[in-house]
């Protein structure tokens, strides 16, 4: 495994998107174990991204344009949804001052949807993955597979860090209404935001 891969993977996994937002809600709003929680379901949301370009399923989105369009706004739908519950409080930033109010399963479920509805990470692990595996590779399949394990862990370790810092600063937020208002707002904007991107995005 090359240090390129590494570094390149480390890059992307820390770069700000919907499931790093998603876990510094769940650790501002519900704490440390929530924040946890959030970081393993955006991990799963991963899999099938991981599989589909393994198996090669990655390139129906890339040719059918009715596929790519019908995943991409599936996509955008809920990137809105989820910015108006928590601009309504009952999202991602909904403060819960008993953190077990919402079940890890709830949790989670979102974490995975966040990922999952999302075409473009199919495409790019498509791109991505076999630029890293030789092409005289006897046995290719492994190789991607560790690929993506490695991928997968630094995902969960990268979000719950983002997550659990989240989480250490809540008692801070929490006690401040106004912050948390303008914070609500921050975030169901940025959801918008990346709902929006996400809409403009081409195959």
């Amino acid at each position: 495994m090359s240090l390129e891969f590494l570094i390149t993977s480390f890059i992307i996994v820390a770069s700000p998107g919907t499931g790093v937002l998603y876990t510094l809600a769940a650790g501002l709003s519900r704490g440390s174990r929530a924040s946890v929680v959030a970081a393993f379901g955006c991990t799963l949301g991963i899999v099938p991204h991981m599989a589909a370009a393994i198996l090669g399923l990655a390139a129906l989105l890339h040719t059918s344009a009715l596929a790519f369009e019908t995943f991409k706004y599936l996509g955008v739908a809920y990137l809105l949804y989820m910015g108006w519950n928590t601009l309504r409080e009952r999202g991602a930033l909904s403060v819960d001052k008993e953190t077990s109010a919402r079940t890890a399963a709830q949790v989670t479920v979102e974490a995975v949807l966040i990922n999952i509805l999302n075409p473009k990470l199919s495409i790019f692990f498509l791109a991505f993955l076999p630029q890293f595996v030789s092409t005289d590779e006897a046995q290719p399949l492994p190789h991607m597979l560790a690929l993506s394990g490695v991928f997968m862990l630094m995902t969960f370790v990268v979000f719950a860090a983002y997550g659990l810092f989240a989480a250490s600063v809540r008692d801070h937020v929490i006690s401040r209404p106004r912050v948390m208002t303008w914070m609500r707002r921050t975030f169901a904007g940025a959801f918008a935001v990346l709902g929006a991107k996400l809409a403009f995005t081409e195959r």
